[in-house]
């Protein structure tokens, strides 16, 4: 379930807000220029999709983001336990960082969990099929995947490199809590 957990910054423990609440979140991030969104991931995806079966799959929805947002590229991205060196593609994003454009994506499977770090807060989004979170351009986060990943994502691109990212040289994200799959829960 898609879920905001809220924290000052120097306390990971006892949180200032927590909802599974789609317009409180909504609302909650809005406040502080982050966009989320509910999207319908209702199409059934075989195991064996590729990028292109995807993005046919939710054509409509992202050429609507690409003309609202002015997005030049989409790419997609899927993770499981069996991807080759996901120790380390879960290590590269577990450092605070920032990207010169907005870090957008669509979850069509699976989950994930963002960590924005705003106004003397930390904001946990934590992300599953059907969310699109965009991240504005220059604001600090960490992205977990958890132990064990499973998730299929629709990213947004303005630049033709992609996002770079820029790491902030904060420990900030070590401080909280990591991210557990429902795979890695039962394991």
């Amino acid at each position: 379930m898609s879920h905001l957990t809220v924290y000052l910054e120097n306390d990971a423990h006892r949180p200032e807000l927590s909802t599974a609440d789609p317009a409180l979140m909504t609302g909650h991030l809005a406040h502080n220029g982050i966009l989320f969104e509910r999207w319908a991931a209702d199409v059934p995806l075989p195991a064996s999709a590729d990028g292109a079966t995807v993005l046919a799959a939710y054509a409509d929805p992202i050429e609507r983001l690409k003309a609202a947002r002015r997005y030049r590229t989409v790419d997609v991205v899927r993770v499981t336990p069996q991807t080759e060196g996901v120790a380390d593609l879960r290590a590269k994003f577990l450092d605070e960082h920032t990207h010169d454009e907005d870090e957008a994506r669509f979850f069509v499977e699976g989950a994930g969990a963002f960590h924005i770090h705003v106004s003397n807060r930390v904001f946990r989004v934590v992300c599953e099929a059907g969310d699109l979170l965009s991240v504005p351009a220059g604001t600090p986060h960490w992205f977990d995947m958890g132990r064990q990943p499973r998730f299929t994502t629709i990213r947004f691109f303005m630049l033709a490199n992609g996002w770079v990212a820029r790491p902030t040289g904060d420990s900030i994200a070590a401080r909280f809590p990591p991210f557990e799959t429902a795979a890695a829960k039962t394991a």
